[in-house]
């Protein structure tokens, strides 16, 4: 309904307004108005009967006119329509129908109308001025009436007070014709006036919206004022009375007026501009502040210079109109300003007063003087200057009178402004300028006064008006005398007449003056160039060249060759004359012999600087820098800060010049050297800075004595401005430079890198290269514009020297690149300058990348028509790559490391281009090499599969070396390259086997590693999809061709003798290690290997030939002397052992496998020998050794003890590991398949074997764990010593750690039994956490170390160690007597933590809270709670052994563990919230609670320790997660409490959320089934259990007693506690059954273990109370909570009895040892 209402209100109101509207056009059209309205142009003939129309319409009109009253009424809507409208048609009727307002008419209307100032909507606004206007020019008489004067005034005054309520635009031009619309004689003209300029004035701060309206508010201001003083007869009579009003005009509105320009008020007026009243009365006797403020306070953005051209408006009029008017101001003016000057000179301080004078009459000479009017000079300018002239000279210091000066200078002309400072009587007697005679003696007179008078008082020092004073001097430069006053300005500061060639014969004195005056004169140039309004108005104008003048030459050229000290003025002074701060800026003062000169000089001082550096690379740059005869004419340096302080007064110079340098043409050769000196003093003083942080590392060749380590303190600060100032130059000033600069400063650049890399000191290497590496950055990226000159430069910094390269020599000729590797006796491989130069290339690459350094790609237009860019490699550098190869190690990094990841990704990315690429080249030129000197090296490896890194590293020929490292990762690792690639380089290999018939024995020696890394594609089956039919029956060509190719070397190797009686000069060994790389293996071992092998391509001929050549080794009748032979000989035996029983194990006989199994057996036992050796070596070796020991000494001796002479015994006993593991996986395969592969097998005395073996490899493992363990107890590396051993032979112990895994409790036991009958000083526990928690750990043993402390036989003594000690022993208790005997043995046992885990269980260090996620520390922390977990976990639930672990970790075990955990967790508690289903987790939550809910579930954490390895966030997340989900099923009490213990709600939160989430729901279904299947029920005891709300019912029944009590299981168990009720009772005492619920809830909660066995104790409690024992007094329970045990221990006095555990912490907790009943001593 209400909404109803007010859409008709709304309708209504439009409905009237527009009925007004109509109406009043309807007016207009009938009477003439609209016709002259647009859209009646074209009406010229008046209608038939339009004049009787009118007629009847005026009648009409008239009588509704009266009906409606006038339409009075509708003036007082609300609505702004209808008043709008309203005021529209009273328009009209005034405008054509006037005889309809009678005289009661006017009288009633004339307050309605002339009173509509009081409308505040400005949409009514434009037809109220109209209406208004009208009525009042229609009806004058109206004013007559003093109510309708009081009325309408008081709201016109309030109307113009709230600055038109908005509708400035359109209110304030209409003002004037209000006024001239009022009758005179209806006001009062004086206070009329008055009331209106104040109330005008006042409503300005409203006016100020937009500029708009500020606009239109000064004009307004201007045309009323105006008005007001032409039309002065209007309210007076006569001359004088004419005079005195418009007198008093000027003085109380415009002269106040001025004032608030002037920021000035009238202390009588409290702050207001028109507080006076036209008496005659004058304005402000002073001039006083109005306040800091009061500018912004006053007057927006732009509105104090209106204000100023409303000033400057109204005296033009009055200049043309009212002369005499114009003085009155003029007068009061010159006053003002005076008495500003006065108030300076007494303040002493910048007056904003006379800022705004200058302001004012910068307005003067926009808005007057540029439209040609002379008054402001005659009235304002000439005479204010002649009476303050004299004062601002006699003024010490006032710059803004000065400037004042200056303003009237600039803007009258400097002549002019001289003839009008003395026209006064006044003037000075000591200048006289006549105003009289004509130009010439003027303007000779005018230089006399400029050059005696004006420059010495203008050129002042140390005067803080010196800036004013420069401005005024050059303000008062005249176009005509320019030359005459610049060259007396000159010589007054130089004290030069004659220009003199000698430097250093100027007077310094003005030096800092004549630098002012420079850079004024120069800022003036660069704001007229770019069409800016200049800062303040200097002189009027000259060409640049006439500023040049010989004696500023000369001084300059004076100052630059001065000597130390400097002031900050001499580099100003240099800065200002030659220009160039900035790119634009060109323009210099001087000529370009002196700009040379200067220049020259300042490259002189920077030289110096360089030539005094700490750096002898630096000094050699100092060479390069200087040109041809420069070094016998640089100026004299006594000392190092003497030369520092000539370079920071160069690098001052060039701060403000440098670019002046482009005015050079190419064949100055300054511009490259200053550029080069201004990189190479950054680098020397970033160099400095980065050797300052590490003093200790500088060596005495390097950096000298103290002194030189004085300086590096000292240029420091210096090197940070030299920084900042080359920062600024951009690279495009570099690139702009001609080709002839760029060059030679490249070359300048690159040499003094190169210099500074082959330094000899090693002390800060790293340091060094990354340094020149970003320097050569810096150049390439500054110098280079295109990719070719990159690739020169890079050509230049790699060039041959004295000490690069050592391996490949590059030759270029005639464009083509090529390498000839070096012979090995001609290379010093000890050169530490190479290695520098290695380490800062490998920087350079990793930082641009493989593609630019070594391919040397460049982009290049693929056709003259095409504008496709492509690469090529024109600039390649394979010889590069050969170089960083061979040389292998360089500082802080290395090629494996390093060097060919780069290579890897490139070879990934690399585009197949024309003819052979960059790795072919690099193979083709490694290769050469190899063959070059491979005749030294010794067959190292070669192993049956593809070799590891640490394998690779072990080749000592260099070239052999790199060639195999580049082919792993191009084959194996990268996989880039294919079987093609391998068909090639096997072909070429094999070409050059034989020269001739002769066996090429460097080939061969050669051959068998490369093979190892090719062979896999050469032997695999596989054939790629997207090969055409003819490729696949090439390559089956091909493979044929290798198969014959082999079966050749396999019939030679079979020719020759076997290789136990191997003698010098046969080349046996070298065939068998060729025939053992051509068959491939994997390096996992057991039944992996087994099933790779039956996949690989291998031929009947050949399967037969390979095990010819197997038995051949073991069927000569020596073969029983094998193990007497050379090492050599049996590392090739156990080798191609390997390769037999891999390939040709079908075939084996029972021969064969004894054989095997029997070489297998002694090569392992001969590693046993020698592991327990060393063991017990080091037991001697601690047993023998004090404490007073030398650490260090120790540490050697250790080192010899486990020093092994004959490292082939590892690898021998490694090969027969992986046999063995073939054979066990052979066996495995066996029962994988469930059939008889091979009869030969199924020998029962294999078992045998197969334990013993065994039982040797779990020797092995404890030996080395004893050694470990022993050592660490030596002295604090003694362990990691140890530990360093195992990675030398990494994969031996993988394999121990594999076969220890799968070993049987059988052979463990014997195993263990052998270690403790070993009797060494650790036993084999020891040895277990030794590797389980080494210092340089090996994963696979560390995993085979915790399953064997976590399974039988260690486990049950691997975690703790027990103290039959009585439980209430120790030194607290020595003061009271208590018979320890009389407590049962059960009670006093005590369980320990091992000392190996206890102070990671115990009480860890909230350091741990701080270490990495991944730190090792915390890792072995993660690894002892899982041991400890998981021994709980195994344990039967009600045995002793549980309880006092339990027990022992509630006492003892910190829950620092349990943050610890969390820490890995990353769950947060919205996700709880928000989380759905589909969503995935973020990494390491879905780690941890995946793990969490499978340790609930299966009760294990194997799975996670398992995944361990290798350590990364996520996997700690998983053991994390695993071991809180185990903690809560085994140590749901411990949780329990750590939880309640918390006081962050937000970590509380989170713990209970992923609880919750996670883990609560299996442990709630866990626990609900265990109930459900424990056998606890029988006819006094019932269970019920409900799955659904988590409760279970447990029903007690005896006799004629009962009760239910229900567990409820919270939802966030176990975290929350169990709630336990009683719900029914039946015979028993409110007491007993209080007593019985404490119990119960009391056992549930303090079980650390299943709900299930809680409640099973709970019924035996309640069992063995109504079988009448007795309770304990203190717990009031029969069985402890905990522990589980009767009360036993009784009192002699009262006989009760009581738990020990109770007694023990009543003890503890009293202080006394009285019982806790009767109080006799117990």
């Amino acid at each position: 309904m209400e909404k109803l209402r007010r859409i008709l209100f709304v309708t209504g109101v439009r409905v009237l307004s527009s009925s007004l509207l109509a109406f009043a056009t309807l007016i207009d059209i009938l009477f003439g108005t609209q016709s002259r309205r647009p859209g009646f142009d074209n009406i010229t003939a008046e209608p038939k009967n339009a004049s009787k129309a009118r007629e009847t319409a005026n009648s009409s009109a008239g009588k509704i006119f009266s009906t409606h009253k006038y339409f009075v009424d509708f003036l007082k809507s609300q609505s702004p329509g209808i008043r709008s409208a309203t005021y529209s048609i009273l328009g009209s009727f005034i405008r054509h129908i006037p005889h309809a307002f009678n005289q009661e008419t006017i009288q009633t209307l004339s307050i309605t109308i002339l009173g509509a100032f009081q409308e505040k909507d400005p949409a009514c606004h434009s037809p109220m001025w109209e209406t208004i206007l009208l009525f009042s020019k229609k009806f004058s008489d109206s004013w007559a009436n003093a109510n309708i004067q009081k009325t309408l005034l008081n709201r016109f005054w309030i109307f113009l007070r709230n600055g038109c309520y908005g509708s400035q635009q359109l209110s304030y031009p209409n003002l004037v014709y209000f006024l001239d619309t009022i009758p005179p004689k209806a006001i009062d003209g004086e206070q009329f006036l008055l009331k209106f300029f104040q109330n005008l004035w006042a409503g300005r701060n409203q006016s100020y919206p937009s500029s708009l309206g500020q606009l239109a508010f000064f004009k307004a201001f201007q045309e009323c004022f105006l008005w007001s003083v032409h039309n002065a007869s209007r309210y007076c009579n006569g001359v004088d009375a004419i005079s005195h009003f418009q007198v008093s005009l000027i003085e109380n509105i415009l002269l106040l007026l001025w004032h608030d320009y002037l920021l000035v008020v009238n202390p009588n007026s409290q702050g207001s501009v028109f507080s006076g009243k036209f008496n005659g009365g004058s304005s402000a006797d002073s001039i006083h502040p109005s306040g800091e403020s009061a500018k912004e306070r006053r007057y927006p953005m732009g509105g104090m210079e209106e204000l100023g051209k409303c000033i400057v408006g109204i005296l033009s009029d009055l200049s043309t109109k009212e002369g005499n008017l114009l003085s009155t101001f003029c007068v009061k003016f010159q006053e003002d300003c005076l008495e500003m000057l006065r108030q300076e000179e007494h303040l002493q301080k910048s007056s904003e007063h006379i800022e705004q004078v200058v302001n004012f009459l910068s307005l003067l000479g926009k808005e007057a003087v540029q439209k040609g009017e002379k008054w402001p000079l005659d009235y304002l300018a000439g005479p204010l200057m002649a009476k303050s002239f004299p004062l601002i000279r006699s003024m010490q210091d006032s710059p803004e009178a000065v400037r004042l000066l200056s303003v009237m200078a600039s803007i009258f002309g400097p002549q002019e402004l001289v003839s009008q400072l003395f026209v006064s009587e006044t003037r000075d007697s000591s200048i006289h300028l006549s105003g009289d005679g004509d130009h010439e003696s003027r303007t000779k007179q005018f230089l006399q006064v400029f050059k005696e008078d004006i420059i010495p008082w203008c050129l002042r020092r140390n005067n803080h008006s010196m800036s004013a004073c420069l401005d005024l001097l050059l303000a008062l430069l005249d176009n005509e005398c320019f030359v005459e006053q610049w060259s007396s300005i000159l010589t007054y500061t130089t004290k030069l007449e004659n220009p003199s060639p000698v430097p250093g014969s100027m007077d310094f004195d003005h030096v800092a003056v004549l630098a002012m005056l420079m850079e004024k004169i120069r800022k003036e140039i660069i704001m007229r160039k770019r069409k800016v309004e200049p800062e303040s108005y200097i002189w009027q104008g000259s060409d640049l060249e006439q500023w040049n003048h010989k004696l500023l030459d000369s001084a300059a050229v004076s100052v630059a060759c001065c000597s130390p000290p400097f002031t900050k003025s001499y580099a100003c002074f240099l800065r200002s004359v030659l220009g160039g701060s900035v790119e634009d800026d060109k323009a210099s003062f001087l000529s370009r012999d002196a700009t040379f000169r200067i220049f020259e000089e300042v490259l002189k001082k920077i030289v110096l600087f360089l030539m005094n550096s700490s750096f002898t690379w630096a000094k050699y740059a100092s060479s390069l820098i200087l040109m041809t005869g420069e070094k016998e004419s640089l100026p004299k340096c006594e000392s190092y800060a003497n030369a520092l302080e000539m370079a920071k007064f160069a690098l001052e110079v060039l701060e403000g010049s440098f670019f002046c340098l482009k005015t050079f043409d190419e064949k100055c050769e300054l511009v490259s050297c200053i550029s080069a000196a201004i990189f190479i003093i950054d680098w020397e003083c970033s160099m400095a800075a980065q050797m300052t942080l590490d003093e200790d590392s500088m060596t005495s060749e390097d950096v000298g004595d103290g002194e030189s380590r004085k300086k590096l303190h000292v240029n420091i600060d210096f090197g940070e401005s030299i920084h900042a100032f080359r920062c600024k130059i951009s690279t495009d000033f570099w690139k702009s430079l001609s080709m002839h600069h760029l060059d030679r400063l490249g070359r300048i650049l690159i040499q003094t890198i190169r210099s500074a890399i082959m330094e000899t000191d090693t002390s800060y290497m790293e340091r060094k290269t990354a340094l020149c590496c970003q320097w050569m950055l810096e150049v390439l990226e500054s110098l280079c514009w295109d990719c070719t000159q990159e690739q020169n430069m890079l050509d230049q910094l790699l060039d041959k020297g004295s000490y690069w390269p050592s391996w490949v020599l590059p030759t270029l000729s005639n464009g083509s690149r090529s390498a000839t590797p070096k012979l090995k006796n001609t290379v010093d491989t000890h050169t530490s300058r190479h290695h520098q130069f290695v380490a800062f290339v490998d920087k350079l690459i990793s930082a641009l990348g493989v593609t630019k350094v070594i391919a040397g790609s460049v982009l290049q237009t693929a056709s003259s028509s095409a504008r496709e860019l492509v690469q090529s490699h024109s600039y390649s550098r394979a010889w590069l790559a050969a170089e960083m190869l061979c040389t292998w190690k360089w500082q802080k990094g290395n090629a494996l490391g390093s060097f060919l990841p780069l290579l890897s990704e490139y070879a990934k990315s690399e585009k197949s281009v024309p003819g052979e690429s960059l790795l072919d080249s690099i193979v083709n030129i490694l290769l050469g090499g190899a063959l070059l000197n491979g005749h030294s090296d010794e067959l190292c490896f070669s192993n049956m599969w593809p070799a590891s890194d640490d394998e690779i590293e072990g080749i000592q020929e260099p070239f052999l070396r790199a060639l195999i490292s580049l082919l792993s990762t191009l084959f194996i690792k990268a996989n880039v390259w294919g079987k093609d690639k391998a068909l090639l380089l096997y072909e070429s290999l094999v070409d050059n086997l034989f020269i001739g018939m002769t066996v090429d024995r460097i080939c061969l020696r050669i051959l068998p590693f490369v093979m190892n890394t090719i062979i896999q594609h050469l032997r695999s089956r596989s054939v790629e999809s997207d090969e055409s039919c003819e490729d696949a029956q090439l390559y089956a060509l091909k493979k044929n061709q290798i198969q014959g190719t082999m079966k050749d070397w396999l019939q030679r190797a079979l020719s020759l003798p076997p290789l136990i009686t191997w003698q010098e000069g046969q080349d046996v060994e070298e065939w068998v290690q060729l025939i053992i790389s051509c068959y491939p293996l994997s390096e996992i071992g057991g039944i992996g290997t087994i099933k790779m092998a039956l996949r690989r391509d291998l031929s009947h001929s050949e399967e037969t030939m390979l095990l010819q050549l197997f038995r051949k080794q073991r069927c000569d009748d020596n073969a029983s002397n094998a193990a007497n032979q050379l090492s050599a000989v049996q590392v090739t035996l156990s080798k191609l052992m390997v390769v037999s029983v891999a390939y040709c194990w079908k075939n084996f006989e029972v021969d064969d496998w004894d054989f095997v199994l029997s070489q297998v057996q002694g090569w392992i036992e001969s590693a046993v020998v020698l592991m327990e050796e060393i063991a017990e070596n080091i037991d001697n070796l601690v047993t023998n050794t004090s404490d007073s020991d030398n650490s260090e000494l120790t540490a050697k001796k250790l080192e010899k003890a486990i020093y092994i002479s004959d490292p082939s015994t590892m690898t021998i006993a490694r090969n027969a590991l992986f046999t063995f593991s073939l054979f066990c996986g052979l066996i495995e395969l066996q029962q994988e398949e469930n059939t008889e592969l091979i009869t030969s097998l199924q020998n029962e005395k294999w078992d045998i074997i197969k334990n013993r073996i065994l039982e040797g490899v779990l020797r092995l493992f404890f030996a080395t764990g004893i050694a470990e363990a022993i050592a660490s107890s030596c002295c604090p590396e003694g362990a990691s010593i140890i530990a360093s051993t195992r990675l030398a032979h990494l994969h031996f112990w993988e394999l121990v750690a594999s076969n220890v895994i799968s070993s049987s409790d059988h052979v463990r036991n014997v195993a263990v039994k052998s270690v403790e009958l070993w009797g060494l000083s650790n036993g084999p526990i020891s040895s277990l956490y030794a590797i389980l928690f080494s210092s340089k750990p090996t994963s696979s043993l560390q995993l085979a170390a915790f399953l064997i402390l976590t399974t039988e036989p260690l486990s049950h003594l691997a975690i703790t160690k027990e103290d039959t000690a009585c439980c209430l022993g120790g030194d607290s208790m020595d003061n009271m007597d208590i018979n320890q005997s009389r407590f049962d043995s059960s009670a006093g046992e005590t369980v320990h933590f091992r000392e190996e885990i206890s102070c990671m269980i115990e009480k860890s260090s909230y350091e741990i809270l701080e270490m990495e996620l991944v730190a090792q520390c915390r890792v072995n922390v993660f690894i002892a709670w899982a041991l400890v977990v998981s021994h709980l976990q195994s344990l039967p639930s009600s045995s002793p052994a549980k309880e006092r672990l339990v027990q022992c970790i509630l006492d003892s075990a910190d829950s620092i563990i349990l943050h610890c955990l969390f820490q890995h967790i990353p769950w947060k508690f919205s996700m709880g919230q928000n989380w759905k289903k589909d969503v995935q987790l973020p990494a390491g939550v879905s780690e941890a609670a995946n793990a969490a809910g499978r340790a609930i579930t299966t009760g294990s954490l194997l799975f996670a320790v398992e995944s361990l390895w290798p350590i990364g966030t996520e996997q700690m997340s998983s053991l994390a997660g695993a071991i809180y989900g185990l903690m809560l099923r085994v140590l749901p009490a411990y949780v329990r409490d750590f939880f309640a213990g918390l006081r962050d709600r937000s970590t509380s939160s989170t713990i209970e959320s992923f609880t919750k989430m996670w883990c609560s729901p299996p442990l709630l279904e866990d626990e609900m089934s265990q109930i459900k299947m424990a056998n606890v029920a029988d006819e006094n005891f019932s269970i019920s259990v409900n799955k659904t709300a988590f409760e279970v019912v447990a029903t007690y029944k005896k006799e004629e007693s009962g009760m239910d009590l229900v567990i409820r299981l919270p939802i966030s168990y176990p975290l929350r506690p169990v709630d336990v009720d009683c719900t029914r009772s039946l015979g028993i005492s409110e007491s007993k059954k209080r007593k019985w619920l404490m119990s119960l809830t009391a056992f549930v909660r303090n079980q650390n273990g299943a709900l299930a066995e809680a409640i099973r104790i709970w019924k035996s409690n309640f069992d063995k109370e109504f079988l009448g024992v007795e309770e304990c007094p203190i717990c009031y329970s029969i069985i402890h909570t905990s522990n589980h045990s009767l009360p036993r221990l009784a009192c002699k006095t009262c006989k009760h009895k009581f738990h020990a555990a109770c007694l023990y912490k009543w003890f503890s907790t009293s202080h006394k040892s009285t019982c806790p009943l009767c109080q006799s001593p117990f």
